[in-house]
């Protein structure tokens, strides 16, 4: 299974048991442990997660994080869980004292919902105030589903996540200043679009002025470019379903429905038609088998047949609805399979 539909589960599993998850080691085993599994590690294996990892921290002997996932005898993550009502806070935790005194340049901090990986980009064996990957798993976009996928026991691989996290670190407070700017534009930032279009001096007054134009016009600009795309996307789905329509017509142009088929149409109706209004009987030819249907559904074959490839067969659908296909030598045999058809008829007036 990809990650991303085992993501979407856990995630659908979140929602539903959260409000009986009362404990922070409940939240472990509901929550935190599935999504090591996620990763690919197997949480039964002493060899590759260990709970209650203890390492020597001097005075501080005997403390313990919660999780260390290791990979050839070393460990790459360690995980400091917290119930899923309590909000994430690094300070006082034991993942910077745990984090110098182990190899591991990784660490996760969770209440099973919210996800915040660290790792030591501004010095070296210490751990960030800040982490390079944060998310809510309930709410994952498709860029942070690959961020994650990294982490797989797959593909897991130090220096590309190290190298592609200092992106992540960036680009993350790049995205709130953005968001900052948009909601509240700075001097700064309405004095660099003003200089471009005012020839006048900006005072602060024509400052303060800009800075309500500089807002509308960047909203109006994301408001267009949404609109442009999402005209795109309607007109691409349209042309696809014009081609879609052209195919079909073209595929039904390539049937030829023939006397015999028709023939074997007028014998199952007559068969059926003890039980069954012959208006609901209704047959429908493509390339590969010639169809009669209940009702004109798809999902209600009644039998088909193969008459035009040499050899003749009739497919009888029973309980389950799987094909049985039986060959026969001429369309009189079709009166053969009687009891068969219409026990499938009935089958279906029970759904």
């Amino acid at each position: 299974m990809e990650i991303n539909i085992q993501l979407k589960s856990l995630a659908d599993k979140i929602n539903q048991l959260k409000s009986r998850i009362e404990t922070e080691e409940s939240t472990k085993h509901a929550f935190v442990l599935p999504f090591i599994n996620i990763l690919g590690y197997d949480a039964f294996n002493p060899l590759e997660v260990v709970p209650e990892f203890t390492a020597d921290l001097g005075l501080k002997k005997g403390e313990k994080v919660d999780y260390a996932i290791f990979q050839n005898n070393e460990p790459i993550l360690i995980v400091e869980c917290k119930s899923w009502k309590e909000k994430l806070t690094i300070h006082n935790s034991q993942l910077f004292r745990y984090f110098h005194v182990t190899k591991t340049r990784f660490a996760l901090l969770t209440n099973g919902i919210n996800y915040q990986f660290f790792t030591d980009l501004d010095d070296q064996n210490k751990m960030d105030e800040k982490p390079f990957l944060e998310f809510d798993i309930t709410n994952l976009k498709e860029n942070t589903i690959n961020e994650i996928a990294k982490f797989h026991k797959a593909n897991f691989d130090i220096n590309n996540i190290v190298s592609n996290a200092s992106s992540l670190k960036y680009i993350k407070e790049i995205k709130k200043q953005i968001n900052a700017e948009l909601e509240n534009p700075s001097n700064d930032f309405t004095k660099l679009f003003a200089n471009k279009v005012y020839a006048g001096r900006l005072t602060e007054k024509v400052v303060d002025e800009f800075k309500d134009l500089v807002q509308k016009s960047v909203n109006q600009f994301i408001n267009d470019k949404i609109n442009d795309r999402l005209n795109a996307a309607l007109t691409k789905e349209t042309i696809k379903q014009q081609d879609e329509e052209i195919i079909t017509v073209e595929d039904e142009n390539k049937v030829n429905t023939t006397e015999e088929e028709l023939e074997g149409y007028r014998i199952v109706v007559a068969i059926l038609r003890r039980k069954l209004p012959t208006n609901r009987i209704v047959h429908r030819d493509t390339q590969s088998y010639f169809g009669i249907l209940l009702d004109d559904n798809n999902r209600k074959p009644l039998c088909r047949l193969h008459l035009n490839g040499g050899k003749k067969y009739i497919s009888l659908f029973y309980d389950n609805k799987t094909e049985s296909k039986t060959a026969i030598t001429s369309i009189d045999d079709i009166y053969q399979f009687e009891k068969e058809l219409l026990e499938t008829a009935a089958l279906y007036e029970t759904e």
